[in-house]
């Protein structure tokens, strides 16, 4: 009698799963561009669909619009959406660090809803990630879409910055970039109460390339950003990131006080060998007016540094949850 062995089929490779990409949006009175932004996303990650699958993590940082229901009304039919709702606005640095800790992804991308942060990036950024880089900088190629006062302030915050930080920022590198979920892990280590993002991307280190795009106009709504938040968004940059300041002061300080000593010693002999002489008003008040600024400038940066570190000492919370809604709209 013939045994008839079973025919073997060839064994297949299971599919590799999926890279998950999460896109990190903090919004702000944004209702009017959140539409337009899901649409560009789902254009961008369709032809990446057999690779990668992505999640999209919005943080609300207390709209006063209807952000919050326009989000949650697309929630229904698009599985991607997360919406993480603060319990008022605590800025962008606070609303992207609530992203950052509630990203599951392989790597997380920071993008602005305005597509002033174009997804078609997106791409290229996944390509030199899968060749080995851990962070992907998006570097803008021009600032044309800028006011002029914008620009020039813009480029002396990034020479005043790295002229004074102890690790330097790319220029004209913005929030916008890769992160290997290695990185995000260190970053969620690190428990600064007053926070600049860009700073602490640059601090960490690891294998970085770089992507550079032209910035379109914003597609709808109005930037919250005044000069005046610029202002002292720059200066929590460089408190934040570096103590030269300080050791600037100590340095101008002591010059300051030599060149005192001198002169105080001059006006001793020569008080001794000529005599008294009637004093000036005006080289008086110049000089009491030059020290006595000095001194409040001086007294000024101490107190931007204690401001620090007091803020750091209180170990508030950087953020307050409000809500969280899982994607189908689930609480």
């Amino acid at each position: 009698m013939t045994m008839h062995q079973p025919t073997l089929r060839p064994a297949y490779p299971a599919p590799l799963p999926r890279k998950l990409v999460s896109l990190l949006v903090p919004v702000f009175n944004e209702q009017e561009a959140v539409s337009a932004f899901l649409t560009e996303i789902d254009r961008v990650f369709a032809p990446l669909h057999a690779t990668y699958d992505y999640e999209v993590i919005f943080v609300n940082d207390g709209s006063r619009d209807a952000t919050e229901f326009v989000i949650r009304s697309r929630m229904t039919d698009n599985p991607h959406i997360h919406l993480i709702n603060l319990s008022r606005n605590f800025g962008k640095e606070a609303a992207l660090s609530a992203a950052i800790d509630h990203a599951q992804g392989d790597v997380c991308i920071p993008i602005d809803v305005d597509l002033q942060d174009p997804p078609e990036v997106i791409p290229e950024m996944l390509d030199l990630w899968s060749k080995g880089a851990q962070i992907v900088n998006a570097r803008r190629a021009n600032r044309t879409q800028d006011t002029w006062i914008k620009r020039k302030t813009a480029q002396g915050f990034y020479r005043v910055f790295n002229a004074l930080a102890d690790h330097s920022i790319p220029q004209d590198v913005g929030d916008f970039r890769l992160l290997d979920r290695q990185v995000i892990d260190v970053l969620r280590d690190m428990n600064e109460r007053v926070r600049f993002n860009k700073a602490l991307f640059s601090w960490v280190g690891f294998e970085t390339e770089e992507v550079t795009f032209d910035r379109p106009e914003r597609q709808a709504g109005t930037s919250a950003w005044t000069y005046w938040k610029l202002w002292n968004f720059a200066l929590d940059g460089i408190f934040s990131s570096s103590t030269v300041p300080l050791r600037i002061w100590t340095y101008a300080g002591g010059t300051l006080a030599l060149m005192a000593f001198l002169y105080a010693a001059v006006l001793f002999f020569r008080t001794l060998v000529v005599g008294i002489d009637v004093p000036g008003y005006a080289s008086t008040m110049i000089t009491i007016l030059m020290f006595g600024g000095l001194n409040l400038f001086a007294i000024g940066i101490v107190g931007e540094y204690i401001a620090r570190i007091y803020s750091e000492v209180r170990e508030r919370p950087l953020y307050v949850l409000r809500s969280i809604h899982n994607p189908g709209g689930q609480n």
